[in-house]
């Protein structure tokens, strides 16, 4: 059985289309659903490409989240970080009960009908961009004004940062998910952010808004706790859900059938989006877990404090799961697809996100009819080197 695992040193990331995984998780697939995966450190761990066992591990409480069992799939400029173990408040790392203790914090303010009070906003800040593009345009980038703004404005106001400072923490936040930074580089980005973060934590206890943060500092968690909670939040929602809105889009426009199909019916867009999450999932590089002990995964043992890395993108296009899933299927039935992750850290903010991306594509679509990429898809830069895979830029024009 052994000698029938596949082997790989460092996890591809060289995608033939921009469209779809690197074609050598489709080859590991089909030979075995998990695949031996040395890491450029040395690591000896795994790679799940498989659907069913990707949502195996991932709701599996024998594999661990935390920090400590990390280890980077890829080469990259900065120096490896190993064993060291998470930070306080940064929650999305931490394993149950800790973890736990900040999902129910934060699961309320993240629910469907608390995104439902924000979506008046988050058309206004839609429409605006719309307008300015309409103002200066065409062409656009359609990444730089219109993918980026809303959800980035979005978490700045719902965790209450101020406006103005939001493209220091976008510059920043790019790069620390960026492969080609040094140690030097992300480690000042990661400084900066940290430190407005701490600093912010302070003003809110001193004056409390109506905020996200604010309401956190009427909890237990410790100054140190909501500066790392507030860290994992906002450079989660200035990343995810911008590289999903514009790359859903170019998918859309590069299939006319199914862009056709939803101009005719959008009460197809609710499940357009779960279709193009699963079609285009961002999410390049993990997640990861750590084995606590000895697990047995489809015949093949997984020794105690081997890493796992799942990947969430070979997953979603996996044939046993899903039909001619290489396809973009906009009446799909998506049921179960791991886009957002799966298990206790599937994603916090997904409600938002969904909501973004549902009133992102139907305001850009009703208002700039006869929108069109002004470049083939070779030509268009992607998010290769990321940590979040997308566009780099995608310059659009539309009829006038």
């Amino acid at each position: 059985m052994v000698e029938m695992i596949p082997e790989i040193h460092g996890l591809p990331m060289t995608r033939s289309c921009p469209f779809d995984p690197p074609d050598e998780l489709s080859e590991l697939r089909e030979q075995a659903p998990l695949s031996r995966l040395i890491f450029p450190d040395g690591h000896r761990g795994w790679l799940v490409t498989n659907h069913a066992l990707a949502r195996t591990v991932l709701a599996d409480p024998r594999f661990s989240n935390r920090n400590e069992f990390r280890h980077w799939p890829v080469e990259r400029a900065r120096t490896q970080t190993r064993h060291v173990p998470t930070l306080p408040g940064m929650f999305s790392r931490l394993d149950p009960p800790e973890y736990t203790r900040y999902r129910r914090l934060l699961a309320g303010q993240f629910t469907v009908r608390r995104m439902a009070t924000l979506e008046p906003r988050i058309t206004e800040i839609a429409d605006a961009c719309v307008d300015e593009m309409l103002r200066v345009g065409p062409p656009a980038d359609l990444q730089r004004d219109f993918a980026v703004p809303i959800p980035s404005q979005m978490i700045c106001e719902l965790i209450g940062v101020p406006l103005e400072d939001r493209e220091a923490f976008l510059e920043r936040t790019n790069v620390l998910v960026d492969m080609k930074s040094t140690s030097t580089g992300s480690g000042h980005a990661w400084a900066y952010i940290h430190d407005y973060v701490r600093k912010l934590v302070a003003a809110k206890r001193a004056d409390p808004g109506e905020d996200l943060l604010s309401g956190l500092t009427e909890s237990d968690l410790t100054d140190e706790e909501l500066t790392g909670a507030g860290v994992t939040l906002i450079v989660a929602g200035l990343e995810s859900t911008a590289n999903m809105i514009a790359l859903g889009i170019h998918a859309l426009l590069q299939n006319p059938d199914q862009l056709a199909l939803l101009l005719d019916d959008m009460t197809l867009l609710e499940n357009a989006i779960e279709e193009l999450v699963r079609y285009q999932t961002i999410i390049h590089i993990g997640p990861f877990r750590g084995a606590l002990e000895d697990v047995e995964l489809e015949g093949v043992q997984v020794k105690r404090g081997e890493v796992v890395l799942v990947s969430l993108p070979a997953a979603n296009r996996d044939p046993l799961r899903f039909d001619d899933p290489d396809r973009l299927d906009l009446r799909r039935t998506t049921t179960g697809h791991v886009g957002f992750g799966h298990g206790i850290h599937q994603c916090i903010g997904q409600q938002l996100a969904r909501a973004e991306l549902r009133i992102g594509y139907s305001v850009l679509l009703r208002r700039l009819p006869g929108l069109r990429v002004t470049l083939p898809p070779e030509e268009i830069a992607m998010r290769h080197d990321m940590g979040v895979y997308g566009v780099k830029s995608l310059p659009v024009e539309w009829d006038a």
